[in-house]
Order: structure tokens, then sequence, then C-alpha cells
């Protein structure tokens, strides 16, 4: 049991309480006492249509389930369907033509393109390795990864073959995009230093060699005869570095286990050193402790003699909780606060601190505040987080405004209503993404008393999807986005497979997204480089309109299916067995994001948003018959064994098996046999109950 102390009628975790007042508002010059009324103020507003918002979901819920179960066994009319939708206020009104307003947006976000990280708030050294991921060596990238087609590296140190492969590839690259007037890279010799600076893209010289600009990203080629590779490179080029990172989500959500005070205060101290620049981590490398800080910027020379800087890290935005959760940090009138009201109101306060320019490096250079929005339901719930930002703007005496948005399209009623929910937040937009096991997690949620549902696989192929993905860009643009905001795409998965991502990921781009989700600081270099190949904000130029809202409305329901028996089981299997992998995980050791090795044992980067899909399918099957809960507990155990065994090597792991009364056990297969009556068909108030648990017995 917390031991609150109060602040004007509200109840806060004395660490909380004392970390905000002395770290947070006292360098802005607050008046406490006055913040603290006015926060509690902000509750009684928002609190109430927090709550308010969250009963019309389940209103609508009830209804198109009820729309449904009438319906059964009947073929599904679309007209019909898209009508009741309309009548009920699922479907709002288009609101016309306008173009978004907001202003003071950095260039990372509005004017540049390329690979966006996101990273779990509550590990130091991942946040500080995603911050510093602003530049990457393209050398090192390609050397430790199946991006080079070359064989790999022999054992027992510097594999000269692998790494002439590299240079290679890097002066292809450099011939791709910094094409020399009559000769190839390749061919350079030390003598033509001296010609390099006549080259159209030369931007100026850096204390480490010449630095050069390709659609608006930098690339630093190094010159170091001292240098291992340098001194045996006829040019003296040491290294290729590329702007990659441009923009870093610290999270607080979907990829961290956040469930008390103590976890939401490590999230805003790690927040506050960011912002602060002085988050540092050290930990042990070799047998040495490696100490990890943020990334200086980089300085150079340009053409006329003048020295400049570019920034050396990420243009960093916070991800804050959505609308559902509460918090037991916070009370307020005998209850949690909503956890989405708590992230906004801290992490701009922290981010005041930038706006006021106590921090060593500086994050927005235009004044601005960047918080990402997730798991929104409609322009509804987009028009309370303006008012609700309008509000902490007031509290923190910020202008209007300074607090910018992100909208994440990861909801049906969001992608259905996409263009009124930009026009709810026009004024402060800066970005919109779509993301696959979110948004099909929802998808199946809302139509699941329809039927049962295609198989994970086929649903990459539907026709809502399709629907979804370009029906994201297509609003986006029509809207004004383009030059003003991201509009982005979703995680590349596999951390070890860059190569693949190398050919697929480029769609990305020629679908018009001009940052997209990468997995690691290498993976940003690496997908960095289809940014500086191809120009987005051309491609944006021709592209067409966006999908029918028609399309996007198609139910993914496996109409005249005939699974055999190992079909059934096969997709069973891989659903248990994601879930297992990743819940024993959270619920066992608080991770909320990490490298989880699949049923084929390939380590896939796994969030929250992986249990809503699995979890989500598997209830579907259950409701409408394709499967037995004899059979789901079957699957349970047999890839609990799959889990166990691919955890062997962990020290601190406890085998399922072994503990099927356990929290972990218990959690997945509560996220199961109750997926169907879970808000939204969300997984966290599960995962917070017995995390919850898991943490009071320690």
């Amino acid at each position: 049991m917390t031991n609150y102390v109060t602040r004007a009628g509200i109840q806060t975790d004395p660490a909380l309480a004392e970390f905000f007042e002395r770290e947070v508002l006292a360098p802005l010059d607050l008046d406490v006492n006055q913040f603290w009324e006015g926060f509690a103020g902000l509750l009684g507003e928002f609190a109430p249509r927090n709550r308010a918002l969250l009963n019309k979901r389940e209103e609508l819920q009830a209804k198109i389930d009820a729309w449904h179960i009438e319906r059964k066994g009947q073929p599904h009319d679309a007209g019909a369907y898209r009508r009741f939708l309309e009548e009920i206020g699922y479907l709002v009104s288009e609101p016309g033509e306008f173009t978004i307003e907001t202003r003071n947006v950095d260039p990372e976000i509005a004017t540049m393109a390329g690979p966006q990280l996101v990273v779990p708030i509550l590990n130091a050294r991942f946040l500080l390795n995603a911050a510093n991921a602003r530049w990457g060596s393209l050398y090192d990238a390609l050397y430790g990864t199946d991006a080079l087609d070359a064989p790999p590296a022999k054992p027992g140190g510097y594999d000269e073959d692998r790494g002439a492969a590299v240079i290679a590839q890097g002066r292809k690259f450099l011939d791709e995009t910094l094409p020399l007037a009559e000769r190839s890279w390749a061919n350079l010799e030390s003598e033509d230093y001296g010609n390099l600076i006549d080259q159209e893209q030369y931007v100026g010289r850096t204390d480490k060699g010449l630095l050069f600009r390709n659609n608006g990203l930098h690339i630093e080629v190094q010159f170091d005869r001292e240098h291992p590779v340098g001194r045996t490179d006829k040019a003296g080029i040491s290294d290729i570095v590329l702007e990659a990172a441009l923009t870093t989500i610290a999270d607080c959500e979907d990829s961290v286990a956040a469930v008390d005070a103590e976890d939401k205060l490590l999230a805003y101290r790690n927040w506050l050193g960011i912002i602060r620049g002085d988050l540092s981590e050290s930990f042990d490398k070799g047998g040495k402790t490696v100490t990890r800080e943020l990334a200086g910027d980089k300085h150079f020379t340009d053409a006329n003699d003048t020295r400049r800087s570019l920034p050396g890290r990420s243009l960093m935005f916070v991800r804050n909780v959505g609308h559902l959760m509460t918090n037991p940090a916070i009370r307020w009138d005998g209850e949690e606060i909503p956890e989405g009201i708590l992230d906004a109101v801290v992490t701009s306060a922290i981010s005041a601190q930038d706006i006021a320019g106590l921090g060593k490096y500086g994050n927005s250079r235009k004044g601005s505040i960047y918080i990402v929005k997730p798991k929104m339901h409609g322009p509804e719930e987009c028009a309370f987080t303006n008012d609700l930002f309008d509000a902490v703007e007031d509290l923190l005496d910020l202008p209007r405004h300074t607090i910018k948005v992100g909208v994440m399209d990861e909801e049906r009623r969001t992608s259905a209503n996409l263009a009124a929910c930009i026009h709810a937040v026009k004024d402060r937009i800066v970005f919109i993404n779509t993301g696959f096991l979110d948004r099909t997690g929802d998808e199946i949620h809302t139509s699941m008393k329809a039927g049962p549902m295609k198989r994970k696989g086929e649903m990459k192929n539907s026709a809502w999807l399709r629907a979804y993905e370009a029906r994201n860009v297509g609003i986006g643009l029509e809207h004004g986005l383009s030059g003003r905001a991201q509009i982005g795409k979703g995680m590349w998965a596999a951390p070890d497979l860059m190569g693949q991502m190398m050919i697929e990921k480029i769609g990305h781009l020629r679908a018009g997204a001009n940052t997209a989700w990468v997995p690691s600081p290498t993976a940003a270099t690496l997908h960095a480089i289809h940014y500086l190949r191809e120009d987005v904000f051309e491609i944006q130029k021709g592209l067409g309109d966006a999908a029918k809202l028609d399309e996007l409305l198609t139910i993914p329901l496996a109409d005249g299916a005939n699974w055999s028996a190992d079909e059934i089981r096969e997709e069973l299997d891989n659903n248990c067995q994601g879930l297992l992998g990743y819940v024993v995980r959270w619920i066992d050791h608080g991770v909320g994001c990490s490298k989880v090795p699949d049923i084929n044992d390939v380590g896939l980067m796994e969030d929250r948003a992986t249990l809503r899909i699995s979890s989500q399918h598997i209830a579907n099957w259950l409701l409408h018959g394709v499967i037995s809960q004899e059979q789901v507990m079957d699957s349970l155990r047999r890839m609990a064994a799959k889990v166990d065994q691919q955890n062997a090597g962990d020290p601190f792991y406890e085998p399922l098996l072994e503990n099927e009364n356990g929290p972990a056990f218990s959690a997945a297969k509560d996220l199961i046999f109750k997926g169907v009556e879970q808000p939204s068909g969300y997984t966290e108030p599960l995962l917070h109950q017995w995390r919850q648990r898991r943490k009071a017995a320690f």
C-alpha cells in the first residue's frame, strides 16, 4: 500500500512528488502550490471526460456486437453495415477541405525524411543508444550484418576479405548518392581530395573528413591514414558515416512494463536526463566499465570558412500512454488518475526545461514539445487530447500549440475517420503512422462477433489492410502533412535479418512514408540508405487519391475456409508461442520490449502489440468454435516447453511448465480466455494486474 502525500487534494507517491517539485518544477521557477492547484482543476475537468470517452467505446462496441449477433448466419451486407456505423456515430461526417496549420516544427520532422527509432524509456542504455543513433557507421553496419552480400566474417578478429567487401559496397553507395563527374569513388586517389570540395553536394569539412548532403541527409566521408582501415585504403577513407535516425520516440507505452509509481518515476527520470542532457549509464563490457552519455554535436567548416554544427542526436519524441489505463502513482477524488493525463502533465513539464533552454544540448530548435499519443478512438478522443494539451500548456505557462502531437493510426475508428481525427488536432499534429499488430488486434476485436477471422498471415493480404496503409498516406497528403509532418510506417521486427529489410523496407518510401520504424541503431544506419537513394517528397507528389472507405470496412472474415487440423494447430501454436515468449519476460522481469525468438527461433523485437493480435485471434477462434479450450491449453503447454527451451541459457529465467499457476502462465491464459471481454481487446489491464502481483511477491 502506497503512503501518499497530499497536494491540493491530490494524493501523490512521495518520491514522485519530491522529484517533480525539486527537479522538474523548481528549475522552471513555477510556484509549486499554484501548480498543484492547477493540476487539481485540470483533473476535475478531464478525468470525467476521459471516463465518458471510455464508456462511449464500450457502448459502440456493444451495438456493433449486437448487430453482428442479430445477423448470424446471414451473408455480410456491406452497405447496410456502413449505414449502421453512420447511424450509431461510429462513422462521422468528413470535415471538408482543410490543411493542417502546425507551426514551429523542426526540420527532422517537417522537411527531412529518414528512419525513426522507438525505444523503451525505462532502459537508459537503450535510450542513449537510440538518441545517439543520429549518426551511424556504414562500414560497421555492413560488416556486422547480413545486409552485406558476402561470406560471414571468419572467426579470430578482423576478416580482411569481408572488410574488402564492405569497402567495395561503400564505394558503390557513394557512386549512387554522391556521383563524381569523371570517375568512380572506387578509383579515388589521395591526391584527389581537393577536387571533392567542388562537388555540388559538398557541405564542408569536419575534423575527420568531408561532409556531403543528398536528399536532405548528410554523409560524412572520413579520411584517416592512421586508422586500420584507412591505412590500407588507397584514398585513405577510414569510414563512411550516415545521418540516420533523425527522430526517436522514447516510449512510456507499449514497449515498457510500467505498473506503479516506482516504474513511472524511472521513466520520468530518464526523460529528464534526455532533456537536461546529463543522462548516463555505466555497464560492464569485456571486463571493463563503460559509461555511455549523449553525443555532442557534429561541427564542420562550410565552403565560406564559417564554423557550423549539426545535431549529434535524434530529435526526441516521448510517447505517452493512451486513455484507458490508470496508475496508482497518483490518486484524486478517491481513484487512480488516468495515466495518460499523468504522462501529459509530467512529460510536458520536463520538456518545458528544453523550451526554457535549461538543457546541455537542447532538443527542439523550434521551441516545440513532441508527444506521440497512441490508441485514440476517433475524432472525439483526438479533440480531447487537443483540449488536454491546451490545459497543460496553460498550467505550465507555455504558448499555445507548443505541445505537438503524433497521432498513431492504430485503432479502427481512427482509421475510418482519419481526416476528422487530423482536423481535431490540425494546429499541433506532426505525425501519423500505421502499424499492423495493434491495428489488426482492433480489427479483430471490433468485429469479434461477426465470425471467425482469417489466419494472421492471410490478414496481411486483406483488402482492409491494403486500404488502411494507402488511406493513411493519401489522407495525410490531402491535408497538407507533406513538408510539415511525418507520415510513418511500422516496424521491421527482425533485427538479425537486415538483408531482407534492405529489400523490403524501401517499399515504405515508395508508398509515400517519410519515416519508418526500425529496431536498432544499426538498422537505422542501413535504412538511411533508402532515403539517400530516393526522394520521398518527390514520390509523394506522384501518389494518387486515398483508398475508399468501403474497402477499409471490409471485415477479414474467413468465409468458406476449410482449414485442416494441421493448419489450425499451426496457427494456434504460432499465436501461443509468441504470446508466452513475450508474457514471461513482461510479467517476471518487467521487460516490455526485447528480441524474442518466434516459433521458428527467429529473433523478433516484440512489444505489447504482439499480445493484442495473438490473444484476440485465439479468442476469436475460440468464440466461434474453430478451436476448443482443451486445444488452447494443449498448445499453451507444448509452447511453454518450447519457450522454456529457448530461454534455457538465462540463469534468471523461471520455467513456465514448472509454474503453470504462476503469474506469467496465468496472465497468458487470462489474455486468451478473457480476451473477448477486454476493453477494445487491450492487454494492459490483465498484464498490469499480474505484474503487480509478481512485484508484490518480492
